[in-house]
């Protein structure tokens, strides 16, 4: 008996170079799989490069925006201590002097009421 046949024969077997041929049809699948995949990541990160550009202009001009309130803030600070006096805080000040006026001026007047129901003579009914 003869164990070592020569299979390149039997049907359906491919030969060397059919499986060559098809090894090569693979990869040239692959490598365009691969460019399309690389087209897309160029794609892409030409895409975040526009992004962060622009994304570092913005800060620029925000952070530019901020230096220039944080210089109004201080130079308000500076004339607020000249003169011992910040608008806003005394429009607050004076809003608050004039409510409670008015809940004193409410509280006395609910006062009175109660004072005047309580001295009235309780009416029997007939």
């Amino acid at each position: 008996m003869n164990v070592d046949m020569d299979t390149d024969d039997w049907l359906g077997c491919p030969t060397p170079l059919e499986m060559y041929q098809h090894q090569c049809a693979l990869l040239e699948d692959e490598l365009i799989q691969t460019e399309a995949m690389l087209r897309k990541a160029r794609a892409n990160v030409a895409g975040l490069v526009q992004m962060n550009d622009l994304l570092t202009t913005e800060k620029a001009s925000a952070e530019m925006a901020l230096k220039e309130a944080l210089d109004r803030i201080s130079a308000m600070s500076n004339e607020a201590s000249e003169n011992l006096s910040f608008r806003p805080i005394d429009l607050i000040t004076g809003q608050r002097d004039d409510l409670l006026r008015e809940n004193q001026r409410l509280l006395g007047e609910l006062r009175d009421l109660k004072e005047a129901s309580a001295s009235e003579p309780i009416r029997q009914a007939p």
